[in-house]
């Protein structure tokens, strides 16, 4: 049975008139912020973990890699089109029952992928993980926004990031584990069982509450929504791997385009909106919106040339190169703790800025100190100083987002804020692997010349290909591949200043346009 939740005498009301249930006892607020983070881990963790079992995917479902990238790409696709709808969907239903199906739907959906017999079973039950995870995620931080008084919220939303964040270098990590020691099948078994570990706490401790609304749902809008990120989303998913001319994908940025526009002129027009766009005229919402979307795009983009950096320049094992991610990660989460209680002192302005000035520090040390001889060592200290920066900067913008919606619309706010980090994520994967793989390509090119046709073919396709070579013992296979190492870190090298100038352009924009909160005198 449900416990009740306390609902403190002094409650807040909405502008809706509906109550909102801020809660005084600290115990309960920990274990409502635990098994929100538990609910949340399920699904960063669905995210990341098919991405270390590609080549077993392929052989034991006899899928072609497009169809492999498919079952990776329609859960990423379905969870960032209908999180928008299904978050306003949390703040009417309730966030409590909304939470519950959809941690039913994702579990169901896992446990169907762990025993998908074949590419179609595989892929549908990933479309709906997809949905189930959109469910999730808006309630796992509007419970957040809603029920912590005003003084703790920003700790709790520190907390809800470094989950966010490094919890899918984690999700990562434990999924190499286990495709390493027993299979690709076994992926699945984290989610659905910190799915059961949330929805008995959830049942237990979730408030069950929703917000009153006196006009109706944005039905077409919410269509509109939907149909627009799903353009924009398959198109940035699909243009590295079809080409960016392909029909498939210009009729993809065709919709999402048209969809975006007519969902501007449609928003503007109600009384009661899915998204009111005239907020983003608000600094703190700009500005937290810009810096999630640049920050995933560049935190993407570092790991697409990262986990190839080990695995092929390298040759290390997909165990060992997931955990050598782990420093990002611990310092991101670390720093998700601090940024809070510097907020506090200096302002979120100061604290966004300082996070992202450190964060593009690192990928300019990346980019001068990255070498073959060096391996790891060269990198590192770009890696620590990008977990530091990510975990400054990323809790007070999540918090600028959920700060400038009213508070019968944080499923909404929480939301939005999921929408800006997948948008960044697919971004950053597009141009800044697109500026990888050109610097590689011109590369490697030159040093080509006079060797094989069929092995130099091979290693001008990717570094995957000439250390296969290698590692096969063909003739020259060995100067071929030293060579693609070289060339690899030029591109990588390209790449990151690329992500360091952008870097250098947001700390410009948030020190002009940040949220301008007077710091707490403590």
């Amino acid at each position: 049975m449900s416990t009740s939740i306390n609902v403190v005498p002094d409650r807040k009301r909405a502008a809706s008139g509906s109550v909102v249930p801020i809660i005084h006892d600290a115990s309960q607020r920990r274990v409502i912020l635990l098994t929100v983070c538990v609910a949340l881990m399920a699904v960063i963790a669905a995210v990341t973990g098919l991405n270390v079992a590609q080549p077993q995917l392929a052989l034991d479902l006899e899928a072609s890699q497009g169809e492999v990238l498919w079952m990776i790409n329609v859960y990423t696709i379905s969870l960032a089109a209908l999180l928008l709808p299904l978050g306003a969907v949390g703040d009417r239903w309730g966030r409590k029952p909304v939470l519950l199906l959809g941690l039913v739907i994702f579990g169901v959906a896992n446990i169907s992928s762990a025993l998908a017999p074949g590419v179609e079973v595989m892929i549908a039950a990933r479309l709906f993980s997809g949905v189930g995870a959109a469910l999730i995620m808006p309630v796992t931080l509007s419970v957040i926004t809603s029920v912590f008084p005003d003084e703790e919220r920003s700790k709790a939303i520190g907390v809800w990031t470094a989950v966010a964040g490094g919890g899918g270098i984690l999700g990562m990590f434990l999924s190499a584990v286990l495709v390493d020691f027993l299979s690709w099948r076994w992926l699945f078994a984290l989610p659905v069982v910190l799915v059961v570990v949330a929805g008995l706490m959830a049942r237990r401790c979730i408030p069950n509450w929703r917000e009153i609304q006196e006009h109706k749902f944005d039905v077409v809008g919410s269509l509109l929504c939907l149909v627009a990120v799903m353009g924009l989303i398959f198109f940035l998913h699909e243009g590295p791997q079809q080409g960016w001319w392909a029909p498939s994908v210009l009729i993809g940025l065709a919709v999402g385009i048209s969809a975006t526009i007519c969902f501007g002129f449609w928003e503007l027009r109600q009384q009661a909106p899915l998204l009111d766009i005239r907020l983003f005229l608000k600094a703190g919402l700009a500005s937290g919106s810009v810096s999630l979307l640049t920050w995933f795009g560049v935190q993407a983009g570092v790991f697409i040339v990262l986990y190839p950096f080990f695995q092929s320049v390298l040759g290390w094992s997909g165990l060992r190169s997931t955990f050598a991610l782990m420093p990002m990660a611990i310092m991101m989460m670390a720093f998700s703790g601090v940024a809070p209680r510097l907020a506090a002192r200096v302002g979120p302005r100061f604290t966004m800025a300082g996070g992202i000035l450190i964060g593009g520090v690192g990928l300019a040390l990346m980019s001068m100190l990255v070498s073959v001889e060096g391996g790891y060592l060269s990198i590192l200290p770009g890696m620590i100083a990008m977990g530091i920066g990510m975990g400054l900067a990323m809790a007070p913008s999540t918090e600028a987002i959920t700060a400038s919606l009213p508070r019968d619309q944080q499923g909404v706010a929480s939301a939005l804020n999921d929408v800006t980090r997948e948008f960044g994520t697919a971004l950053g994967v597009a141009l800044l692997g697109a500026v990888f793989t050109a610097g590689y390509s011109s590369a490697i090119g030159p040093r080509l010349l006079g060797f094989p046709p069929e092995l130099a073919a091979s290693a001008g396709r990717g570094i995957a290909n000439a250390l296969a070579s290698a590692r096969g013992g063909q003739p020259y296979a060995d100067v071929v591949y030293r060579y693609a190492q070289e060339s690899f870190v030029q591109g990588w090298q390209q790449a990151m200043w690329m992500g360091a100038g952008v870097m250098a352009l947001l700390f410009i924009y948030v020190l002009a346009r940040g949220p301008r909160q007077e710091p707490a005198h403590v």
